[in-house]
């Protein structure tokens, strides 16, 4: 490969550089995408170093197989054996650790990369596939996309959809297709399924012809609209109060055992309701 085409692979993430757009690839279909801590530091890694590289100017976040990603991952052989390895402190003071720095801290410093930065989203987007895209500035969806949001670790909800919307999603735990999604102001297009990539990564391509610090610089405008809203306090705040709610009964060191029992239900209830709405299987 050229110093302007290259690439590489790691266990979840594949990274690749051309035509000055990065795309990254979270590469994990077996499990829908699903985001263990491995997969997230790569991904980390691979949006700092699309960050720092001269030869990127517009970075692209894909992911493999039919589902963008169906969330944070429960319980898979791989992430429980890390978790064996790399044990959070227990409490509520390593479940806070846990929760910032595994799933807010990360996500919020993608939104702030200073690179435009793009998402195609596929199939089921729900709860840490819906912060993660929402993080990008541009988002692409295709017409099997269904989006499940949540009062997740990174807050964004009030800030994609108008908060009685978010109210009402989060009341009822349903999806949105990508039609809705588009009317609500989520994403920015809708594209079939077949033509998904293609249109992504020409859209990034030109975008990539402009002068990249005229590109910072807009971006840093719009960001800094929500800032002077009250974004980065808003979140913070909302991080906490993720992290008491889900205390519950429980010592916070047993979350895995929490999450199965009352998150997994909310997401059939999710899947029922949308099946009731559509007729689909």
């Amino acid at each position: 490969m050229t110093e302007t085409q290259r690439g590489e692979s790691g266990r979840y993430i594949r990274y690749q550089v051309a035509d000055r757009v990065a795309r990254i690839t979270v590469d994990r279909p077996e499990y829908r995408n699903a985001q263990s801590r491995l997969l997230l530091e790569e991904l980390d890694e691979a949006f700092m170093s699309a960050a720092q590289d001269p030869d990127v100017n517009v970075i692209c976040l894909l992911g493999a197989g039919d589902h963008f990603s169906a969330g944070h991952d429960l319980g898979t052989p791989d992430e429980l054996a890390d978790r064996e390895d790399r044990p959070w402190d227990p409490g509520v003071r390593g479940w806070y650790d846990r929760t910032w720095e595994q799933f807010y801290a990360n996500t919020k410093r993608w939104r702030e990369i200073p690179k435009p930065t793009v998402a195609a989203v596929q199939g089921y987007c729900i709860f840490g596939g819906w912060m993660i895209a929402s993080a990008m500035d541009v988002i692409f969806a295709a017409r099997d996309a269904m989006f499940l949001g949540s009062h997740f670790q990174y807050f964004c909800m009030p800030w994609d959809l108008h908060p009685r919307k978010v109210k009402e999603l989060l009341f009822e735990s349903r999806f949105i297709d990508a039609e809705e999604a588009c009317e609500l102001g989520l994403v920015n297009q809708v594209i079939p399924v077949t033509d998904l990539l293609d249109h992504t990564t020409d859209w990034a391509r030109r975008v990539a012809e402009h002068d990249p610090f005229q590109l910072r610089m807009m971006k840093m405008a719009v960001n800094h609209a929500e800032e002077t809203q009250g974004f980065t306090a808003h979140t913070q705040a909302a991080h906490s109060m993720y992290v008491l709610a889900r205390m519950g009964e429980k010592d916070p060191g047993s979350y895995i055992e929490a999450t199965d029992e009352k998150r997994r239900p909310m997401v059939e209830v999710a899947l029922e309701n949308y099946r009731r709405l559509t007729g689909g299987d």
